[in-house]
C-alpha cells in the first residue's frame, strides 16, 4: 500500500487536490484564500489532508487545517489522514490536534497496522508504538479513577445514611474510639511489657484480697473449710 495512489489521473481536475499531492504550499494557500472547500473529496473520498498526510507536506497539513479542514475526516475505506500517513513531523501534528492513534478503519486496522503493512521507516514505527502505548495506559489510569470515586462517593453515601438512621450507634462508636485512642496512648507511654506487668501484680494483689476476705483461694476446689 503506497501512501498515495500517484497513477490517480482523476486528480488533475481538482487543482487543490493536485496541490496537495505535488506539495505546493503557495498555490494551495491561494486556491484556500480564494474559497476552495478544505474539505473537497477525490473519487476516493480523500481530502487534501489524506493526500498532503501522505506526502508528509505537514506545512500544508497545517495550512488546510487552518482554513477549516475536517482532522477527522476519512475516506472511503474508513482511514483518517493519519492512516496514509509515514513521516514523523506529520504524525506529530494530527495526533496534537486530536486524531485518536488507535482509531480503526472498516478494515479494523489501526495507523500502526498500515504503517507496518508499508514498511515505513524505523522512527515511524517506534512513535506509533509509543503513542499507542500512551493512549491504552491514559485509558487504564481514567477508568481507575473514574471507579475509584464512584466506589468512594458510595462509600460515603453508605456511611452517611448509616449514621442518620443509627444516631445512638453513632455516639457509642465515637466514646468506644475515644476509649481506644486513649488506652493506644497508654501503652505507648508507659510501654508494652510495663503495661503487662501492671496488669499481673493488680491480677496477683487482687487474687490475695479475694483470698484474704473470703478465705477462698479462687479458681481452686475441694478446699477445707475454715473454723473461725
Amino acid at each position: 500500500m503506497s501512501y498515495v495512489f500517484v497513477n490517480d489521473s482523476s486528480q488533475t481536475n481538482v487543482p487543490l487536490l493536485q496541490a496537495c499531492i505535488d506539495g505546493d504550499f503557495n498555490y494551495s494557500k491561494r486556491l484556500l484564500e480564494s474559497g476552495f472547500d478544505p474539505n473537497i473529496r477525490d473519487s476516493r473520498g480523500r481530502t487534501g489532508l489524506h493526500l498532503a498526510a501522505a506526502r508528509g507536506n505537514v506545512d500544508i497539513c497545517q495550512l488546510l487545517h487552518k482554513f477549516g479542514a475536517d482532522l477527522l475526516a476519512t475516506d472511503y475505506q474508513g482511514n483518517t489522514a493519519l492512516h496514509l500517513c509515514g513521516h514523523v513531523d506529520t504524525i506529530q501534528f494530527l495526533v496534537s490536534n486530536g486524531l485518536k492513534i488507535d482509531i480503526c478503519n472498516h478494515q479494523g486496522a489501526t495507523p500502526l497496522v498500515l504503517a507496518k503493512r508499508r514498511g515505513v521507516n524505523k522512527d515511524v514505527i517506534r512513535l506509533l508504538e509509543s503513542l499507542e502505548e500512551q493512549e491504552v495506559k491514559g485509558f487504564n489510569r481514567g477508568a481507575h479513577s473514574k471507579m475509584e470515586t464512584m466506589q468512594t462517593a458510595e462509600s460515603e453515601s453508605a456511611m452517611e445514611s448509616h449514621s442518620l438512621l443509627n444516631p445512638n450507634l453513632q455516639q457509642g462508636e465515637g466514646v468506644l474510639s475515644s476509649f481506644r485512642t486513649t488506652w493506644q496512648e497508654f501503652v505507648e507511654d508507659l510501654g508494652f511489657w510495663r503495661v503487662l506487668l501492671l496488669i499481673i501484680v493488680i491480677a496477683l494483689l487482687s487474687l490475695g484480697i479475694a483470698y484474704y476476705v473470703s478465705g477462698v483461694l479462687p479458681f481452686v476446689e475441694n478446699q477445707p473449710e475454715l473454723v473461725h
